[in-house]
């Protein structure tokens, strides 16, 4: 029986398409209101799209191999990484006004939480079922070794 997640794969696929398109975006737009901004902001946002590239990438490979592949820890890295670190950078970079929000950033924004916000509920599902499906396949592997060895006297 395979557990692997339909819905959450073509997430994930439909957002390797549209992870450049947002980086670019938002890289353009910081470039153009950059001069506007106060230091800390500059700073912050600065950091924030350098994490958050490197997240995504892991985040991608994770659950890409996590998905496919059925493995436990991977899925389960990639929804804590979706839902611990991704989320609330791009929750701070859609409802904090203070980083001057324009209306071409605020739009990828949305897009890219809601992906973030489907993959979370998506990968929390196929978490659960795996690990269901590995306990099972452990205890009836269990009950047939026992099954198995011969009763002492």
């Amino acid at each position: 029986e395979i557990v692997s997640s339909l819905p959450l794969q073509m997430s994930l696929y439909f957002n390797v398409y549209f992870f450049p398109f947002w980086w670019l975006s938002t890289v353009v737009i910081l470039y153009l209101k950059y001069p506007a901004l106060s230091d800390y902001y500059k700073f912050i946002l600065v950091t924030i799209m350098v994490l958050a590239s490197l997240i995504e990438a892991v985040r991608l490979y994770l659950g890409y191999m996590g998905n496919l592949q059925e493995k436990v820890p991977e899925l389960a890295g990639f929804w804590l990484l979706s839902l611990l670190l991704q989320l609330p950078i791009i929750l701070f970079l859609l409802f904090n006004e203070g980083v001057k929000i324009q209306p071409l950033e605020r739009a990828v924004h949305i897009v890219f939480a809601f992906f973030l916000a489907f993959q979370v509920i998506a990968a929390f599902v196929t978490l659960r079922r795996m690990v269901n499906k590995r306990a099972t396949h452990f205890r009836l592997k269990e009950f047939h070794r026992l099954e198995e060895r011969p009763v002492p006297g």
